[in-house]
């Protein structure tokens, strides 16, 4: 959902009081189906928008028509803003206007509208397949990010468990894979999601730099994974046919060069190891040639004589 879109809606039914989805589609130029899921979403997130049933019925904003967005509530503006802000994407005309937006709060609500805002990024860009259920930790984590309040949490990786105190700073929705940017007593950290094993709010003021922008900081976060991803990338060639399965299940490692003369296409894979590229092209068989580099090739040699000396065996079952 578009930020701006969402915000349009709520300011139109705010004018008018009353809308149908088929109205709201008419003005916004989009579908009724489209028009009918942002109404339920902002329904969801909280903002007192509800349908009104039977003849003359449609969607109302409870509490009448208001255009200064006074007559939302602390949770509700809260709500707004994090389901508004964490569409973004980072555009320059859509943050403008949820600044515009703020101003037109309460004071007393301000700094927890802005901190909703700012406290989401959604990348749409895969790095491969993931579970798309959210966590439950994330909204405990919004929370602490809007509150400005510090967590103490225990985080696993590589199978040790340790406790941290942390300054949350933002969340990261990368494909249904959710990452924590915090501070840490050694500076900025970014923690994945679904390995903090229990989290607890607590009663200190979280600090956060006056210059943090999330956006900024999850690029950042990014231009280094990739390049601890990418150490090792080969030359492939797979059928126009199954390229699409191969960009789904490879995701932003999967760089796609152009057709070649018999067909097919080349495209570039992208591991930290031959043999991490070798694993993920293994199953694909026959369906895809490795041209480079050479240690890509031998580990696939390597993987396939390991399978014939397990399996070749069992042909009589």
């Amino acid at each position: 959902m578009r930020a701006d879109r969402l915000v349009a809606t709520l300011l139109l039914m705010q004018t008018r009081g009353r809308v149908t989805a088929a109205e709201l589609a008419g003005e916004l130029e989009i579908s009724v189906a489209t028009a009918r899921r942002d109404l339920e979403a902002l329904s969801a997130a909280g903002v007192p928008v509800y349908p009104q049933p039977g003849r003359g019925g449609g969607w109302q904003l409870v509490g009448g028509a208001r255009t200064d967005l006074t007559g939302l509530t602390a949770p509700e503006a809260q709500a707004l803003f994090l389901l508004a802000g964490s569409s973004t994407g980072g555009e320059p005309e859509v943050k403008s206007a949820l600044r515009k937006l703020v101003r037109a709060l309460p004071h007393t609500f301000r700094a927890d509208a802005q901190a909703a805002a700012d406290a989401v990024v959604i990348d749409p860009a895969r790095w491969g397949q993931h579970d798309k259920t959210r966590p439950g930790m994330v909204t405990l984590l919004q929370r602490a990010v809007v509150e400005r309040r510090r967590v103490r949490m225990d985080y696993e990786r590589a199978g040790k468990r340790t406790r941290r105190l942390v300054d949350p700073w933002g969340l990261v929705d990368k494909d249904a894979t959710w990452y924590l940017i915090a501070g840490t007593d050694k500076g900025k950290r970014t923690f994945r999601v679904d390995r903090i094993l229990d989290a607890v709010l607590t009663g200190e003021t979280a600090d956060r730099p006056a210059d943090f922008d999330l956006s900024t900081a999850w690029d950042e976060v990014v231009g280094e994974m990739e390049q601890r991803r990418a150490a090792v990338s080969a030359t492939v060639l797979v059928s126009a046919e199954l390229l699409p399965v191969l960009r789904n299940q490879q995701g932003r490692h999967c760089e796609v060069d152009g057709p070649v003369a018999d067909g097919r296409v080349q495209v570039r894979i992208s591991a930290p190891t031959p043999n991490m590229v070798a694993r993920q092209l293994a199953g694909w068989g026959s369906d895809v040639e490795v041209l480079d580099p050479a240690s890509v090739r031998a580990e696939l040699a390597l993987l396939g004589s390991a399978l014939v000396r397990q399996y070749g065996s069992d042909r009589s079952r």
